[in-house]
């Protein structure tokens, strides 16, 4: 008998040792109650804050022209017309530059700079405007970072030849041509020969010597291959020829005009000839003086 009363004894005790340990856990799960979103306070189900909704953004309009200012996170962008329109760029706003050789590559944001040509496709938020993508092309950003990396007499003397040409021509389409020189190129190549590269610096000396010319160059091939593939060769063509005359000759980028791509048209040569063909494998470099200032 003392066995079985020392036996519930220890079970007594244990039941009473375990009654704390209850109590303990349902005080903690009161104490964590209102934190179950299916426990009901004074009638209602408490919810945990929200936060506020961004506003929902739509397409907005495609924007070309030049940036003219740079503050922060945005840029103005003046069109032809004179507009000027404040855009926000952020981390998503895609950067691409396009170049005459057909590649593509993505930019940062610190590649916008002022004096850039730009196409700007953006999203309206609000009453601002956000660039989603910014088209830009290679050789535009290589002519603005020269002027920004250019000195201070480099900056200025450019500044003002470049002002100067735009106040006489401005609305001025129809120029005198004062020279042509043609290279000639390989079927299917874009390759400068020394003769070449000669013939091109002696133009440019030749034409600084000429007071407002501007320099205007086009890309041509002869009949064969298909439209797509002499587009894209004549505009490389094109662009072998500017950056030779510029980094080479020393033409100055804002004397020259927007080159040309035109492919098999405008021939010199009958395309039905070999010797007619070869002509026609060129680039056209006219150097330019606009009817208005010819002979001032």
């Amino acid at each position: 008998m003392r066995v079985i009363s020392k036996k519930r004894g220890v079970g007594v005790a244990l039941a009473m040792l375990a009654l704390p340990v209850s109590g303990s856990v349902y005080a903690q799960q009161q104490q964590d109650a209102p934190s179950d979103p299916n426990i009901v306070v004074n009638g209602a189900v408490p919810q945990p804050p929200q936060a506020p909704e961004a506003p929902a953004m739509t397409a907005g309009p495609e924007i070309k022209g030049i940036i003219t200012a740079r503050n922060g996170d945005k840029m103005k962008v003046k069109a032809a017309d004179g507009t000027a329109t404040v855009i926000a760029v952020n981390d998503s706003t895609r950067i691409k530059s396009a170049s005459l050789f057909g590649g593509r590559g993505k930019l940062g944001a610190d590649s916008l700079l002022n004096g850039l040509p730009v196409t700007v496709k953006t999203m309206q938020s609000g009453d601002g405007l956000v660039a989603s993508q910014v088209n830009l092309r290679t050789s535009d950003l290589k002519t603005a970072s020269m002027i920004r990396n250019g000195t201070a007499q480099g900056f200025d003397e450019q500044t003002a030849a470049t002002e100067a040409l735009r106040g006489r021509m401005g609305d001025i389409d129809k120029y005198n041509i004062k020279s042509t020189t043609n290279v000639h190129f390989d079927t299917g190549k874009a390759d400068l020969s020394p003769q070449d590269k000669a013939d091109l610096c002696s133009t440019a000396t030749t034409a600084q010597g000429t007071e407002n010319a501007l320099m205007l160059v086009v890309g041509y091939t002869d009949s064969t291959g298909g439209d797509d593939l002499n587009q894209t060769l004549s505009e490389k063509r094109a662009a072998r020829v500017i950056n030779y005359l510029q980094q080479s000759c020393g033409w100055k980028p804002y004397r020259m005009l927007t080159p040309t791509g035109m492919a098999k048209a405008d021939p010199l040569a009958d395309n039905s000839t070999p010797e007619g063909k070869a002509q026609n494998r060129r680039v056209a470099v006219n150097i330019l003086v606009s009817k208005s200032v010819d002979g001032l």
